[in-house]
């Protein structure tokens, strides 16, 4: 049986969450925040893809 690590999640870096993105464009009609108009729209920041929310990923002892 091969034994595992834990290590870091390369994609998270152990925060368990990636950013939204953001993409922004001048032909949009913005959102008033405030008294500002932002042209951006960003998504929430989600789990991440690769280590699920766990903020590591386990890899086999041997793969260093």
């Amino acid at each position: 049986m091969m034994a595992t690590q834990r290590r870091v999640c390369p994609t998270c870096n152990g925060e368990k969450v990636v950013p939204g993105e953001c993409s922004c464009s001048a032909e949009w009609s913005g959102t008033l925040v405030g008294d500002q108009w932002e042209a951006c729209m960003c998504l929430p920041q989600k789990e991440c893809p690769t280590c699920h929310g766990e903020g590591f990923v386990e890899v086999d002892a041997e793969a260093d």
